[in-house]
């Protein structure tokens, strides 16, 4: 009976090491850093000009359901992402398209789909993610049409400052940022060897810290890390 009961505790504690290893490790804190960075560094006119409540419906849903492709997430890692897209001013429907789709239809999940269950099903699970998130989306927008009335709001009150107080940097350092961001994310969550895979994500963060070092100010980088801490309370809430 004694061997049994710690067995099955030793299994118990195992599963929970390996669940923090494998999700909360590779998977949420790299998604809590790409969320600080999006609320940091992303000008909002970017997020504004594809996201924003007031953008044509096919733009807005469209990009919205498949930008999640690129991103090896699950469920809860998109929820910093979803809140740092939210706060940069997008509407709550194409918001919440992403957050949907976007767990669905990353590369990994439909290639593990289509390996395991069929070429056929991978594609139905694509195309009906996208589909369902978009619809989805439309009904929280419906819903939940004073918060895309407010983001409205809150943006025609905000004093048009764009590039005022802002230094130029080489245009391909932002880009390459997150792109580094997004490959931690990806190799950090993948199956490969342990040993190889943390070699990459050594690597990366090694780039990640040249250009912070080069390109980005100091308060530059402490706005990142604020906005990382409040992303990462925003989501547990959440």
């Amino acid at each position: 009976m004694i061997d049994l009961l710690i067995g099955a505790l030793s299994s118990g504690l195992a599963s929970v090491l390996d669940y923090l290893s494998a999700h909360v490790l590779t998977c949420l804190v790299p998604a809590f850093f790409i969320a600080g960075a999006i609320a940091a560094f992303v000008k909002k006119d970017a997020i504004l000009k594809y996201f924003s409540p007031d953008t044509p419906k096919y733009i807005s849903y469209g990009l919205a359901s498949v930008s999640g492709t690129v991103l090896a997430v699950c469920s809860c890692t998109i929820l910093p992402i979803f809140a740092g897209i939210l706060k940069k001013g997008s509407g709550i429907g194409p918001a919440t398209t992403f957050l949907f789709a976007g767990p669905a239809i990353n590369i990994l999940a439909i290639i593990y789909t289509a390996r395991v269950l069929g070429f056929d099903l991978g594609i139905a699970r694509a195309v009906f993610a996208v589909v369902l998130a978009i619809v989805i989306g439309l009904f929280m927008a419906l819903i939940f049409r004073s918060t895309d009335v407010e983001t409205l709001k809150q943006r025609a009150m905000a004093p048009s400052v764009a590039g005022a107080c802002e230094e130029e940097k080489p245009r391909w350092v932002t880009p390459a940022f997150f792109a580094l961001l997004v490959g931690i994310l990806i190799f950090g969550a993948s199956q490969l060897e342990w040993a190889l895979r943390l070699g990459i994500v050594y690597i990366l963060t090694l780039a990640i810290a040249v250009l912070l070092i080069y390109y980005f100010d100091r308060d530059e980088v402490t706005d990142w890390g604020l906005e990382t801490w409040i992303s990462r309370r925003r989501s547990f809430r959440s």
